[in-house]
């Protein structure tokens, strides 16, 4: 039993070895000779801003297609799926009027998937509320003929950023319809960031099941301008509120999901895959969402091909198309996967920005979660050792079944919200040893998932 035992920690020390030895290959391949930077470089100032339907997307998709040919992958295919279009139309203008000839212009956008200001724009009256739930108690006699200013903040004191977007994200996406349900004429939401700058936050709402002619036009304030309107509020309750917008919604059209595969050869009908969005809104050129996650995804597979590494798996990159404005792309992936009946065993995402990664959240069982905890002291040496149970990514959530672990690329997140959706989402914003690093933590998570998990 003693020799047994012996022979059993002998045999885990050389196996770790082994995998550190791994691990610090893949590490060398990234920071010395990767690849990801010069992508983004292309993706963001050659091609810029790719919102689903777009020409900057459909170049996204041809360039993307044509970097993972370079690869020499075993496989690269276009997966067809409709998206919807919409456009921005010329730059949004708007002014908080406190009498008659005296304004102030301020900075807005409009959100995502928001009707035009009829024509000359729009002004009225304005009612500040912290939330949806403030507008029962005002009703419509406070509220009917008036713009609704949502100024619900993000909460500063919430040390994982993504949690203060999300305890405030439902004004952007629901306000327009809730206002519209008690008469309101528009809608101005509070950007969603922590910064205090001039710079508005697109993205997406919806009106639910309103019909046309209730439907309101919404847009964003920048932070700066939303504590300026609302100061003013309280010395001017009777100011009025002028933007003009003539964004519109167009009949959906084609686009891609870009795959590329490295086939396994153990089990080469199971599958590992690794992905991030490709298309961006319309303001910046979506550096950080998404662009980053879709190199670092791409760079997986380059490192496994640069350092000959045969996986068991076959293992995907999925580049999903309209991931901010409609969730098609990652849906319809599931939908073929579901319809071909492939079984995957792992997805990972990388959709929260190029900063330095921290590590790994996991939607999973107790089983799997616990393996795979084992590993954070091989990933501690690169200071990405964070792994912990949470959500993954939108795109993949279609994926979840039992049996399938996902996973999300966990970057530090206190920079985030201040380019994301902006016009300051740009590649100037993005350092490249945090975007490398980044990519070289997927591919060591993706070996570590090929090579143990069953």
């Amino acid at each position: 039993m003693i020799i047994l035992l012996i022979c059993f920690e002998s045999n885990s020390q050389v196996t770790a070895k082994e995998d550190s030895i791994t691990l610090r290959k893949i590490f060398d391949t990234a920071l010395l000779e990767g690849m990801s930077y010069d992508w983004l470089d292309d993706l963001s100032n050659e091609i810029g801003s790719r919102l689903s339907g777009s020409y900057g997307a459909e170049q996204a998709v041809l360039y993307t297609q044509e970097k993972l040919n370079e690869l020499g992958l075993d496989k690269v295919w276009l997966q067809p799926v409709m998206v919807p279009r919409w456009t921005r139309g010329v730059k949004e203008y708007a002014y908080i009027e406190t009498a008659p000839g005296e304004s102030t212009t301020t900075n807005v956008c409009a959100l995502g998937g928001s009707v035009p200001t009829p024509y000359g724009g729009l002004k009225a009256e304005v009612v500040e509320v912290n939330g949806i739930e403030e507008l029962a108690a005002l009703g419509r006699e406070k509220i009917e003929g008036k713009i609704v200013f949502y100024n619900r903040p993000m909460q500063a004191n919430l040390i994982n950023t993504f949690k203060a977007y999300g305890g405030c994200v439902g004004q952007r996406w629901a306000g327009a319809k809730e206002a519209a349900n008690y008469g309101a004429v528009g809608v101005i939401v509070r950007s969603m960031t922590l910064s205090k700058d001039d710079f508005p936050h697109t993205g997406s709402m919806s009106y639910g099941d309103l019909d046309d002619h209730l439907k309101i036009p919404a847009c964003a304030i920048s932070t700066n301008g939303a504590n300026y309107l609302s100061n003013t509020l309280k010395l001017q309750p009777k100011l009025k509120f002028y933007f003009n917008q003539s964004c519109k919604t167009h009949p959906d059209v084609q686009s891609y999901n870009v795959i590329g595969e490295i086939k396994g050869n153990v089990y080469p009908n199971k599958y590992i895959l690794v992905g991030g969005h490709l298309d961006s809104w319309d303001l910046g050129d979506g550096s950080h969402d998404d662009g980053a996650g879709c190199v670092q995804s791409m760079e997986v597979l380059r490192i496994l091909k640069k350092i000959n590494y045969q996986p068991r798996y076959s293992i995907r990159v999925v580049l999903f198309m309209n991931e901010e404005n409609g969730l098609r792309g990652g849906r319809k992936y599931a939908a073929e996967a579901d319809k071909k009946n492939e079984e995957h065993i792992f997805a990972l995402e990388s959709d929260a920005g190029g900063f330095t990664p921290r590590g790994f959240s996991f939607d999973t069982n107790d089983e799997y979660f616990n393996t795979i905890k084992n590993w954070e002291s091989l990933f501690e040496p690169y200071l990405i050792h964070q792994f912990y149970r949470g959500g993954s990514g939108a795109d993949i959530g279609p994926l979840k079944k039992e049996g399938i672990i996902l996973s999300g690329l966990r970057p530090d997140n206190q920079r985030y919200f201040d380019h994301h959706h902006s016009d300051n989402d740009t590649f100037d914003a993005i350092n490249k040893r945090e975007l490398e690093l980044g990519g070289a933590a997927m591919t060591g998570l993706i070996y570590m998932i090929d090579k143990y998990i069953d």
